[in-house]
């Protein structure tokens, strides 16, 4: 069967959420094309507009009209696409042309708070730092706090498996989630955990079988829609410790960092940038720049200014770095067209490493840990103090909106998030930056540590003459930097999500696992509606792209 024509489409929806919350308009279908996956920028740069335009944008306002969208879905063969704020960047909210996205953000109700259990009950559509705000009300925190914070969604952070900034101390998402609602592909409304409003003890112990909670977080929408979740939170810290110290090499940090989740402390935060990273975060004086400056046009043209004058003769880097004072797309192309000689350079350079370490929380026993920390890390690393911490808290949310001024000179730059265990975090990093050495300029920082492993967050830059070069190299990477993540033994994703940008890479982090999705879809979405192409991909690599 066929989605039905355009004007049958919209009497439909319109019958079951009210004909002004069905968009149809080309700026509304333009504006649900793609979520920030860097790719779908590119494309849109380059007028590439119409490959992921939905046949509709569907805005329900309550679990019932979810349900009714996911009814009429089967009935007429439409697929359908979860939509929250359109912060992704994997292209987990792509829709085909005869797709409709269901956008959630009328869903944006805390329901409940409960202050004795430490939950609060929530809508998954309402935007993370609306919600923080209204828990710091209460005295309270999720814990939860990505750089996308003022522009993504609850909903968005459980389909994902999301990790703040601070989850070496409150966890990731799946850490946070007691039970979620959902609306699933056969119609069927399930609360996957305890039911919230349990009048007996009795009726909280858990049935036997799967954990359903853990199958829908990080699901993506392809086995049913969020309406709502139970959060565990905490109080809010009125104590705050953050410092810096700088090593020598990344290898010797990470071994202190190791030492110091293993001996069971809790920091908020643990960030350890590599040396070119450290570069661009290292503070030249008062006021300029800071650990939370990212990858940016201006800082990456500025700091290449600097490299040059430590490692180039004086005359030609003095005219070098004159150039760089204006942002250009020839001078990116210049410094980001020959990425392994820029890469090559970089690795000679003498070098440090910054790392940031903080500590929060509401007893006592805050400072003795962070007192045991700072005296462990002082003993392998040199102490910086309490401004660089300091300085990264007050700017941490600042790299998430500085990457447009890159594209706008014609550059494209993404983040590619990765994990793996203690024993093979070096290997793992030195492989996939010579894999992606050759294409574009990458760096990258640590965060998101464990007792038994971390997560690595590269960045990476490049350049492209035109559209389909742009295109072209971008593609390279991903599939050479995967590649190399699978050959390492590493995670192939860590909380951004998997998408469709790395669909096709799934069955190498999850040997086997085929026959299980399988049988989640046969189950939750026998009519396979739900977010087709994500996740799971029948192409390897980046063959799944679309």
């Amino acid at each position: 069967m066929k989605p039905p024509e355009s004007k049958t489409l919209r009497r439909d929806l319109a019958s079951i959420v009210g004909d002004d919350f069905v968009l149809t308009s080309v700026p509304d279908r333009l504006a649900y094309n793609a979520d920030c996956w860097p790719r779908g920028i590119i494309m849109s740069r380059g007028r590439q507009l119409h490959r992921h335009q939905p046949a509709a944008v569907v805005q329900p306002r309550n679990e019932h009209e979810v349900l009714g969208v996911i009814q009429w879905a089967r009935r007429t063969s439409t697929p359908i696409v979860p939509f929250g704020a359109g912060s992704g960047v994997c292209g987990g909210t792509l829709a085909d042309n005869d797709g409709v996205v269901v956008d959630l953000k009328r869903l944006k109700s805390i329901v409940e708070t409960n202050h004795d259990d430490m939950t609060m009950r929530v809508e998954s559509g309402i935007i993370g730092m609306n919600m923080e705000v209204e828990l710091n009300r209460r005295g309270l925190t999720l814990g939860h706090f990505p750089s996308s914070l003022y522009c993504s969604s609850v909903g968005g952070y459980l389909a994902g498996r999301s990790a703040g900034q601070y989850s070496s101390r409150y966890g990731k998402m799946e850490d946070m989630v007691a039970s979620m609602r959902v609306v699933t592909g056969a119609g069927d409304v399930i609360e996957t955990g305890p039911d919230p409003t349990a009048a007996s003890p009795r009726d909280l112990v858990p049935d036997c079988g799967p954990d359903l909670t853990q199958l829908f977080v990080g699901s993506e929408g392809t086995l049913g829609i969020l309406t709502e979740s139970t959060l565990r939170v905490s109080k809010k810290p009125s104590i705050q410790l953050y410092r810096g110290f700088q090593f020598r090499t990344v290898n010797g940090a990470l071994e202190a960092i190791r030492e110091m989740m293993q001996a069971g402390l809790r920091p908020a935060v643990v960030r350890l940038y590599d040396e070119f990273d450290s570069l661009l975060a290292k503070r030249k004086s008062a006021g300029s720049g800071g650990p939370a400056q990212g990858l940016t046009a201006r800082a990456l043209t500025a700091k290449l200014g600097e490299v040059a004058m430590d490692v180039l003769p004086v005359p030609v880097a003095s005219e070098l770095k004159g150039r760089m004072s204006t942002v250009s797309k020839a001078l990116l192309n210049r410094i980001l067209g020959q990425p392994l000689t820029l890469n090559a350079l970089i690795d000679v350079l003498p070098a440090d490493c910054l790392l940031v370490v903080g500590f929060e929380g509401e007893s006592p026993i805050v400072d003795n840990e962070a007192d045991y920390a700072f005296d462990l890390l002082g003993r392998r690393g040199i102490d910086l103090g309490r401004e660089p911490g300091e300085h990264w808290l007050r700017h941490r949310m600042d790299v998430s909106y500085k990457q447009s001024p890159m594209y706008d000179a014609g550059a494209f730059v993404d983040t590619m998030e990765v994990s793996t265990t203690w024993s093979n975090l070096t290997r793992l990093y030195e492989s996939v930056r010579r894999a992606l050495a050759p294409h574009v300029l990458v760096l990258a920082h640590f965060s998101h540590a464990y007792p038994e492993g971390s997560s690595i967050y590269f960045t990476f830059a490049g350049f492209g003459a035109d559209t389909d070069e742009t295109l072209r190299r971008y593609e390279a990477t991903w599939a050479t930097g995967l590649e190399a993540v699978a050959r390492a033994g590493g995670s192939v994703a860590h909380h951004h999500g998997v998408g469709v940008s790395k669909a096709g890479f799934t069955r190498r982090d999850h040997p086997g696992g085929r026959a299980l999705f399988e049988a989640l879809k046969q189950t939750f979405d026998p009519d396979r509606i739900l977010n087709p192409g994500k996740v799971w991909s029948e192409a390897e690599g980046t063959e799944a792209w679309p």
